[in-house]
């Protein structure tokens, strides 16, 4: 699937080479490398090596979207941990969203990883299920899902219509990554809005009843909505997930 659109100037991907430790920062559906961009920072600013790769058909215009399956998406994502797993002995993973709902898969494909931090993933979205389940045919693009944030005067750089081609994207990737949820055994903090209209406040929970990992952590952001990544809580996310990631590099550390 090639791309017919330039990548939209903030759209992005991000690499920053640090230290033997990596992170793997993944953006939400429709969205772009961008609403991650604040995390990448501070991340590489505390030393680590950081990959924020921009997911196939994101961060350019939404006819690009609709042509790429969630396959595009994960290959997306596995190309940016094979160029962290070139620099790096120890990853961690952390995702917005779609974002989130990757770091989910990651962890389930890749029991190597060190430690996930999603933030309201996703992995259960009746209104998108619903509205393919729908009497008719849907319009070829919907509203846009983007810029859920309670912070004033910020906007999430994300598309203005969402095609329905990748409603059933999201949807297929979703339903794959709740079925593996028992294969993650990994430490994991799951980030989660208290107000959140794109992704329902009950994924959070589901995820952490379902993985099987020993160390495991719910997180709860009570000042931002979806986009919690660039809403009132970032400082939160940035402090309690470098937090995580320093206990568990230490403890990997100590094991080789």
């Amino acid at each position: 699937m090639t791309e017919t659109y330039p990548v939209v100037k903030g759209a992005e991907p991000f690499f920053f080479e640090g230290n033997d430790i990596g992170i793997l920062v993944l953006h939400g559906f429709t969205g772009s490398p961008q609403s991650m961009r604040p995390l990448g920072e501070a991340y590489h600013e505390a030393g680590y090596t950081v990959c924020g790769p921009r997911l196939k058909g994101h961060g350019t215009h939404y006819e690009d979207m609709e042509k790429t399956t969630c396959q595009d998406w994960i290959d997306s994502v596995e190309a940016g941990y094979e160029w962290l797993k070139n620099r790096c002995g120890t990853i961690f993973v952390t995702g917005l969203s779609m974002g989130g709902t990757l770091t989910l898969y990651m962890a389930e494909h890749h029991p190597e990883i060190c430690g996930i931090a999603p933030i309201n993933a996703a992995i259960n979205m009746p209104a998108l299920a619903g509205a393919l389940a729908g009497v008719g045919d849907l319009p070829r693009f919907l509203d846009a899902i983007g810029s859920d944030i309670k912070k004033p005067g910020v906007k999430e750089l994300a598309y203005e219509k969402t095609p329905a081609a990748s409603i059933r994207q999201i949807v297929q990737l979703m339903e794959r990554v709740k079925t593996d949820l028992h294969k993650i055994t990994c430490p994991a903090i799951l980030f989660c809005s208290d107000e959140d209209h794109v992704v329902p406040p009950d994924n959070a929970p589901f995820i952490y009843d379902h993985i099987a990992s020993a160390d495991k952590k719910l997180v709860r952001l009570p000042d931002s909505y979806h986009v919690a990544t660039l809403d009132n809580d970032r400082q939160k996310i940035i402090d309690t997930s470098l937090a995580f990631f320093k206990k568990h590099a230490d403890r990997h550390h100590h094991h080789h």
